[in-house]
C-alpha cells in the first residue's frame, strides 16, 4: 500500500512536470494544432497559476483566433502571475497596436525591454511577432528589433526565424532567404525555416521548385501540417496563374487543405481558415457543407452567416444569401469585409432583376448597386470583379442593371478591365436605350455611353466596334456630325485592317455609308450621292440607298 501511494505520487509529480513543460505546447503551437495547444496551457496553468508563460502564450492564440476577450482574460493573468508576468504586456501591447494605439503600445513594449539582460531574446522575438501580427503590420519595427536581438545573439534561430518572416513581409526576399537558411543551419529541428524557403519560392512564382521544397520538408516530418497549407496554397495560385492546370491544380490544393486539416484540428476557428480557402477555389458546394457543420458546432458565431451567404448565392439560394449577408453586415460589432459587401450587393440585383432581365426592381437594384459601392471603396481592387457581374446581366438583357454595374466598375481607371468595362458600359446603356419600350431615348445615359467609347477609343484606337457604337449613340443624340464623323473614323479603321475585315464587316460599311450620306444630302448632294454608291457597291439591292440617290436626283 505504501508502495502504491509512493507511486502514485511520482505519477502527479510527473504528470505536474508535463503539465509545467511548455515545449510540448510550443511545438503544437508551430504545428498549427491550436486546440492541442490550448489544452496543454490551460492544463500548465492548472497546475502552476504562477506560470505568466503559459498564460501569455494562450493569450497569444485566442488572439491568433480573433477571440480578443479570452485573450485579454489571459494577458491580465499572466499579468498577475509571479514568473514571466511581463511577457503578457507584450500581447496587451498587441491588442493596443490592433486599437491604432501605438502610443499605449510602445510604452508597454518600453517597460519589457527596460529589464532584459543582454541574452534574453524570447522578448525581442515576440515583440517583433506582436508588430507583424498586428492588424496593421509594422515589419520595419519587427526588423529593427530584431536587428537588435540578432546582433546580441546571432546564433539564436528563432531570432533568425522571425527576422525571416519580417524580412519576407517587407518584400525583402533577398535578406528573407538569408535568415530563414540561418535559421534551419542553426537548428535543423526548425523545419518551419526550411519550408519558409519553399514559401519564397512561391511567392516568385517558381510553383514546381516551390512544391518540391515542400517535399523535402514532408520527408523529414510528414505529419508537419502546415506543410500541407503551403501546398494548397501553391496549388492554388499555380492553377490560377496557369489556367491550362487550373482543373488539376486545384483538386491538388482541396486535397492539400483537406490533409492540413486532418493534422491540426476540426476546430470551429479551423473549420473558419478552411471555409476561407474554400471562397478561394471556388469550391461553393464544399463550402456550403461546411457552413452548415460549423452551425451544428456554434450556431451563435456570426461569420458563419458569411459562410453561408457566400455558398447560398453562388449555389443558386438567392433569399438564404440575402438573409444571411444582411444579418451579418447589419451587427456593427462584426467585422466587414470588402466581398461581404460584394456578395450582398449581387444578391439584392439578383432578386430584383428578373431571369429574362425585363423586369427590373429599382429599389433591390439601387441598394444592391449601392452596396458594391460599399466594397469598391473599402477595397478597390473589387472592381476587377464586377465585369463578371456586370456581363451576366447584360447577356439576360438586363441592360439598365448592367450598366449601373459597369458605371460603377469604370469608376477605378487602373482596374485590369478598365478598357472592356467602358466598352460594355456604352453598349449597355445605348442598348438600354433602343428597347421597344421606351418612349424617348435618355440624353444623359447616351451622353455617359458616348464618353464610355471615348474612353475604348484613347486607350485602344483599333477597337472597331467602338467607332459604330459610338456613331449609333449620336444618332440618338441628333448629333448628326459627330455621327458622320464616327462613321468615317470606323470605315476607316476598319479599311486599314485589309479587304477581308472589310467583308466580315459589310453589313455595317453600308450602315456607315448610308448614314455619312444622309447626313450629306442636306448640304452637299453630290458628296450624298458618293457615299450611297459606296452603299450600293457592296449591297447593290439596297432599296435605302436606291431611294436617296433617286431623290437626289
Amino acid at each position: 500500500m505504501n508502495k502504491f501511494k509512493i507511486l502514485s505520487l511520482a505519477l502527479v509529480a510527473t504528470t505536474i512536470a508535463k503539465a509545467q513543460d511548455l515545449e510540448p505546447a510550443k511545438k503544437a503551437i508551430d504545428a498549427e494544432q491550436f486546440e492541442k495547444a490550448k489544452s496543454m496551457l490551460k492544463a500548465a496553468i492548472q497546475a502552476k497559476p504562477s506560470n505568466g508563460k503559459a498564460a501569455f502564450l494562450l493569450g497569444t492564440i485566442y488572439l491568433k483566433q480573433n477571440i480578443a476577450d479570452s485573450a485579454s482574460i489571459y494577458f491580465q493573468k499572466g499579468l498577475a502571475s509571479g514568473e514571466n508576468a511581463r511577457l503578457s504586456n507584450i500581447g496587451l501591447a498587441q491588442m493596443d497596436l490592433d486599437a491604432n494605439n501605438k502610443a499605449a503600445a510602445q510604452a508597454k513594449f518600453d517597460a519589457v525591454i527596460k529589464d532584459l539582460k543582454k541574452k534574453d531574446t524570447d522578448e525581442y522575438v515576440y515583440i517583433a511577432r506582436a508588430y507583424m501580427n498586428a492588424d496593421k503590420p509594422d515589419y520595419k519595427s519587427a526588423i529593427a528589433i530584431l536587428t537588435k536581438a540578432a546582433t546580441a545573439n546571432p546564433n539564436d534561430a528563432q531570432v533568425q526565424l522571425a527576422l525571416g518572416d519580417a524580412y519576407y513581409g517587407d518584400k525583402n526576399q533577398n535578406d528573407s532567404y538569408i535568415a530563414y537558411r540561418n535559421a534551419y543551419q542553426l537548428d535543423s529541428s526548425l523545419i518551419r525555416a526550411k519550408m519558409q524557403l519553399g514559401v519564397l519560392l512561391k511567392g516568385a512564382k517558381a510553383y514546381t521548385e516551390a512544391v518540391k521544397a515542400y517535399n523535402e520538408v514532408l520527408a523529414i516530418n510528414p505529419n508537419y501540417g502546415p506543410v500541407y497549407r503551403e501546398l494548397a496554397e501553391t496549388y492554388y495560385l499555380w492553377a490560377n496563374n496557369v489556367p491550362k492546370t487550373y482543373d488539376e491544380n486545384i483538386k491538388k490544393a482541396i486535397t492539400s487543405y483537406e490533409k492540413y486539416m486532418s493534422l491540426t484540428d476540426y476546430s470551429i476557428n479551423s473549420r473558419m481558415r478552411h471555409a476561407d480557402f474554400l471562397i478561394l477555389a471556388k469550391d461553393y458546394k464544399a463550402l456550403e457543407l461546411e457552413a452548415n457543420k460549423m452551425k451544428e458546432l456554434d450556431g451563435v458565431n456570426p461569420r458563419i452567416l458569411r459562410y453561408l451567404g457566400y455558398s447560398a448565392y453562388e449555389n443558386g439560394n438567392v433569399d438564404v444569401a440575402l438573409s444571411s449577408l444582411q444579418s451579418y453586415t447589419s451587427n456593427p460589432n462584426n467585422k466587414i469585409i470588402p466581398r461581404d459587401y460584394l456578395y450582398l450587393g449581387q444578391a439584392k440585383i439578383k432578386k430584383g432583376t428578373s431571369a429574362d432581365g425585363k423586369s427590373v426592381d429599382f429599389v433591390q437594384l439601387t441598394s444592391g448597386i449601392a452596396d458594391l459601392k460599399k466594397a469598391v471603396d473599402m477595397e478597390p481592387l473589387i472592381a476587377n470583379e464586377l465585369n463578371e457581374i456586370g456581363k451576366k446581366l447584360y447577356d439576360q438583357k438586363a441592360f439598365g442593371a448592367a450598366a449601373a454595374v459597369f458605371e460603377l466598375a469604370v469608376t477605378n481607371p487602373t482596374s485590369k478591365n478598365y478598357l472592356i468595362d467602358n466598352f460594355y458600359l456604352g453598349n449597355s446603356l445605348y442598348y438600354d436605350n433602343t428597347r421597344k419600350d421606351v418612349a424617348k431615348p435618355d440624353p444623359i445615359a447616351l451622353q455617359k455611353a458616348d464618353t464610355a467609347f471615348g474612353n475604348v477609343i484613347t486607350a485602344s484606337p483599333q477597337t472597331q466596334d467602338a467607332y459604330i457604337f459610338r456613331a449609333r449613340t449620336n444618332k440618338l443624340l441628333d448629333k448628326d456630325d459627330l455621327m458622320a464623323t464616327y462613321y468615317q473614323q470606323y470605315v476607316d479603321v476598319v479599311t486599314a485592317k485589309g479587304p477581308d475585315e472589310v467583308t466580315k464587316n459589310k453589313s455595317k460599311f453600308v450602315e456607315a455609308y448610308n448614314n455619312i450620306g444622309a447626313v450629306f444630302a442636306n448640304t452637299d448632294k453630290a458628296k450624298a450621292i458618293e457615299f450611297f454608291n459606296k452603299s450600293l457597291a457592296l449591297d447593290p439591292a439596297n432599296q435605302y440607298a436606291l431611294d436617296s440617290i433617286k431623290q437626289l436626283k
